[in-house]
């Protein structure tokens, strides 16, 4: 299987008749970006929630990562990238979105996000685990990714070209040969669901954390977009990478409040029960070590019975409130004083570092299709990604996406929304909480933090009927099928790395220090032989 996507075309101007203009899959911070650097073309963004609402983006604290501070340089940063992707970071990729970064943050600036900035007027930059410098720009602390959606939300609201539809989930690619040409949508509570025909589709649907019982992601974020790709035939890659944040707040709330990573950054540290500092025994840079090496520090925590705590007394106290507001509301409407007394945490499914395979600008391996975001696997962060270099990731390859659709697809016109005639059939939409659930449970106990041979041959097993029987229930089909190409990678890759931790493989292989590549087929072939395998084991 090739490395790389194929040329990609786009569907015959001789084939276009009634096709409507450019569809965004997604209202977070990837695609709302693409629609306004596409402006003026017309664009319609599809999502299922409220612009905004139901991205992970709105919930992100940290920031984003860019080397425009005095001293720092693109080459730093994408060294520290490199370094944090536990060898499987595409360099070239690394450098070229931190080069970019800079113009990107400044687009930012333009649409209105309004950045800390310093006495003397420039953007102010804190710092996160693994990175060499101040690098991260913030809006009021941890109200980044609110501030930047509000921002986007409100210039997209001013752009008459872009066309948004809220309340409309998408299920489905439409392809026909070679080309994806369109999607298939459900307005929310509608039994039958509709086309919508396109020249282009650009996925920016989101992540999967919400496939885990404990995950720090909107409820939106549940794979869809990852699935619907797969099944059209798309390749994928990293699949079985996925980053636990360690430091969700443990309050019981889904999703879980999400303790920034800041916190570390300005000297709050990890203890358990008996306040001990538990990083020291375990990395070099304690609480600033790789977030899947915390996230395992603290699940041996737990596990043993000692309880994980992030303590920001010391380092912040009373000012705590004023700098990390949003931290502070969560903890206190938890009946939590962050500034007198140690926050109790849990490691949260908080980002998937695999996704669709895509090349330098977007393009899957699917003509018509790109694909931005988390929904994307751009080789940029390899097996574990570097703190706020999502929010840098999705910028860069939105913006470099609307460049190639507007070189490869003309000006496009908006159609009226579709009629009847492009109905589909009937699906069940009865609520499936308990299958839900189910799925969600199984992937945290056999593909969460800590994974072996038995637990994933045990989750693939249960993945696949769940698939077979959720083929009228379009939302948990999607949710098992995305659910499945994870358990499958992490089956197949036998060691440990990154956000991939085997216990029954508990090193890393060099041999095995390379990307993973896969479609929808190759998952099934793995879950079918690993329960060919389990059951040869039951007989013998």
């Amino acid at each position: 299987m090739s490395d790389e996507p194929r040329d990609h075309t786009v569907l015959p101007p001789e084939s276009w008749g009634g096709v409507d203009d450019i569809v965004i899959v997604g209202g977070g911070l990837a695609g709302l970006f693409c629609a306004l650097k596409l402006s003026p073309r017309p664009v319609t963004v599809i999502t299922a929630a409220p612009i905004g609402e139901g991205a992970s983006t709105a919930w992100a604290q940290g920031g984003i990562a860019t080397a425009i501070a005095e001293g720092d340089t693109p080459e730093a940063h994408a060294r520290d990238t490199v370094l944090a992707g536990a060898g499987l970071v595409d360099e070239a990729v690394a450098l070229a979105m931190a080069r970019e970064g800079p113009a990107r943050v400044h687009d930012l600036l333009r649409f209105g996000v309004p950045f800390d900035k310093d006495l003397e007027g420039r953007l102010a930059v804190g710092r996160e685990a693994a990175h060499s410098a101040r690098r991260i720009v913030h809006v009021r602390g941890d109200q980044a990714g609110r501030a930047i959606m509000q921002a986007l939300i409100a210039a997209v609201r001013r752009t008459p070209t872009i066309r948004v539809f809220e309340g409309y989930a998408a299920e489905d690619l439409v392809v026909e040969g070679r080309y994806v040409a369109g999607i298939r949508a459900r307005a929310l509570g509608d039994r039958r669901p509709v086309t919508i025909p396109a020249r282009a589709v650009v996925l920016a649907s989101g992540g999967i954390g919400h496939l885990y019982a404990v995950t720090t992601n909107p409820s939106e974020a549940r794979g869809q977009g990852l699935a619907m790709a797969a099944r059209a035939g798309a390749v994928l890659a990293d699949t079985e990478f996925v980053q636990f944040h360690p430091t969700a707040i443990a309050v019981g709330r889904d999703p879980a409040p999400l303790a920034t990573e800041a916190l570390r950054g300005e000297g709050a540290i990890l203890v358990n029960r008996a306040g001990e500092r538990f990083m020291t025994a375990i990395h070099p840079d304690a609480d600033l070590a790789p977030r899947d090496i915390v996230a395992r520090g603290v699940f041996a925590e737990l596990a043993a019975g000692r309880g994980a705590f992030l303590d920001a007394r010391a380092a912040l106290g009373e000012t705590f409130a004023q700098r990390f507001p949003g931290v502070h509301a969560s903890c206190k409407a938890a009946g939590i004083d962050p500034a007198r007394e140690p926050i109790p945490i849990a490691p949260a499914a908080h980002y998937h570092m695999g996704g669709v395979l895509v090349d330098a600008t977007g393009r899957t391996s699917l003509d018509g299709l790109w694909a931005a975001g988390e929904v994307a696997c751009t080789g940029a962060h390899g097996a574990n990604r570097l703190a706020s270099n999502s929010l840098l990731e999705a910028i860069v390859y939105a913006a470099r996406i609307a460049e190639d659709i507007a070189g490869l697809v003309p000006m496009p016109q908006t159609l009226p929304w579709p009629d009847e005639r492009h109905r589909g059939e009937e699906a069940d939409l009865a609520a499936e909480p308990a299958r839900e659930r189910e799925l969600r449970q199984l992937m945290s106990a056999h593909v969460g933090v800590i994974r072996d041979r038995e637990g994933l041959t045990d989750a693939l097993i249960a993945l696949s009927r769940l698939a077979r029987e959720s083929r009228n229930v379009p939302a948990l089909r999607n949710m098992a099928t995305a659910a499945l190409l994870v358990a499958a990678a992490a089956l197949r890759r036998r060691e440990s790395r990154g956000g991939h931790y085997r216990a029954d493989y508990p090193n890393p292989d060099p041999a095995l220090a390379r990307r993973t590549f896969l479609t929808l087929a190759d998952a099934q072939a793995i879950a079918d032989e690993a329960a060919d395998s389990a059951s040869a084991a039951v007989a013998g």
